[in-house]
């Protein structure tokens, strides 16, 4: 861990500022926590953009972010 006890950006998703437990990677390449994505895929209204740009998602599929996990 960092010494100003900081958890780093990369651990924590965008869409809930949390430390990630179950990182998924979306189409456009980024990384979220399932849950959170899910909710924002799903939500009302629903939505077919990355959260994080705004742009379209050619899909909804969420693939297991493996190294994230890991570390």
């Amino acid at each position: 861990m960092p010494k100003d006890n900081q958890i780093p950006a990369k651990y924590l998703c965008s869409i809930t500022g949390l430390i990630m437990i179950d990182p998924v990677i979306t189409a456009d390449g980024h990384t979220y926590e399932r849950e959170a994505i899910e909710e924002w895929l799903q939500g009302l209204p629903p939505h077919d953009t990355s959260p994080k740009t705004g742009k379209n998602l050619v899909n909804k599929n969420l693939i297991v972010n493996h190294d994230k996990r890991s570390e």
